[in-house]
């Protein structure tokens, strides 16, 4: 069928294969333009691995130092009549690039947060992984969670801690600047949020791979997070979200005391830029925010995508010797988007953007490109007019 972009809000409902298989080879490109990483992961879990920093964070340890890789998502494959979600079409696309280079890579396609996907997860590494792994990448984003262990449904929400909370933010399907006013969330959503985002699933992660006694000495886990500017924190860090975070940060504690003493291993939180994603996308406020910093990171010449991001927290971070981490304990591949001359920049044009002067004081261009592309739109070289197979399919899981 001929697959067109069909826009909805902050999601796009349809995805085209070839695109995303572009949006993928151009990733693994970029990675196989660095220098190897020689004492890179060799076994890596990645949870959350189809889309944004959890699809870059499968890319890089396979493209740059040759790792098996088992990734972990819970997306849709296409029929003859409609396409599957992108992240399928990403995990299918990456697969079959791993495989054409002799890279061990397999994928599990269901809830990540149940106990099923976690003994799946085990059996594979047991059998099909040498037993141990070296790297845990833990990169989901859901807006509900089931516990396993009760049963209960939790769904988080996007509201403040503190009263009303009233900005301009970016009506991306108009391109204009609106106001929007964001509710107070109830303790009850606050917690709700807290357990679908926060780090108890990343704990009873961990907590399950070493009963199973699948981690490798020196094994590393890192989780991702995000801070961004004062003007973005009444919805994000003083936000639910941010209240899950503080509680993922919590869980980084716990798990990287029992890694340093079971393994002599660690556990980290890095803090990433703000991008252009499918969840970021939903966030009243930030999409405007990211539209400003996109024009003034490209004009310093410092604008990162996920997988310049997560190549760079990999070479310069994680497997450096010296993570230069900030006086939380926190890993901040931020710090280019932090940048004072960035920031006050920003902050300056914030106060007087308006629907007048939006198109000369920020980069919604780019922004676009940049949502279109997480759908596998706006590609070179692959023909939108032509028929595509929507039925694609990804190796691991068609056997």
């Amino acid at each position: 069928m001929i697959v067109k972009p069909k826009i909805r809000g902050f999601i796009c409902t349809t995805a085209h294969p070839d695109g995303c298989a572009a949006h993928v080879q151009e990733q693994i490109d970029y990675v196989k333009s660095k220098p190897k990483l020689e004492n890179g992961p060799k076994n890596v879990l990645v949870i959350g691995s189809s889309t944004g920093y959890g699809l870059a964070s499968r890319i890089v340890p396979a493209f740059q130092s040759g790792a098996n890789t088992l990734g972990l998502f819970f997306e849709k494959p296409g029929s003859e009549k409609r396409p599957g979600s992108a992240g399928w079409y990403n995990s299918a696309a990456f697969e079959k690039a791993a495989n054409a280079e002799g890279l061990f890579a397999k994928s599990l396609n269901g809830d990540a947060f149940s106990n099923e996907l976690k003994e799946q997860a085990i059996d594979i590494i047991k059998n099909e992984m040498d037993g141990k792994i070296d790297l845990v990448v833990y990169s989901l984003a859901s807006p509900r969670r089931t516990d396993p262990n009760t049963g209960e449904v939790y769904k988080s929400v996007l509201k403040t801690t503190g009263g009303e909370y009233t900005n301009k933010t970016l009506n991306t399907d108009k391109g204009e600047i609106d106001e929007v006013t964001i509710g107070a969330a109830t303790s009850e959503e606050i917690d709700h949020t807290i357990k679908v985002m926060g780090g108890e699933d990343w704990e009873f992660w961990m907590d399950a791979l070493i009963e199973a006694d699948v981690l490798d000495s020196g094994v590393k886990t890192v989780a991702y997070s995000y801070i961004g500017p004062e003007l973005t924190w009444p919805i994000y860090t003083d936000g639910t979200i941010g209240q899950a975070k503080k509680d993922l940060e919590s869980s980084c504690a716990k798990i990287d005391a029992s890694l340093k003493e079971k393994f002599n291993g660690e556990a980290f939180v890095s803090v990433n830029k703000a991008l252009v994603t499918q969840a970021s996308s939903a966030i009243p406020v930030v999409p405007l925010y990211i539209s400003i910093l996109y024009k003034e990171m490209k004009a310093k010449g410092t604008h990162e995508g996920c997988i310049e991001q997560i190549e760079r927290l990999f070479s310069d971070r994680l497997y450096s010797g010296d993570p230069k981490l900030d006086e939380a304990g926190r890993i901040r591949i931020d710090d280019w988007e932090m940048r004072e001359e960035i920031q006050s920049a920003v902050a300056g044009i914030w106060t007087s953007v308006s629907n007048e002067n939006f198109g000369d004081v920020a980069d919604f261009d780019g922004y676009q490109s940049e949502f279109l592309k997480l759908f596998g739109f706006g590609l070179d070289g692959v023909d939108y007019e032509s028929e595509t197979d929507t039925t694609t399919a990804v190796p691991s899981l068609a056997e």
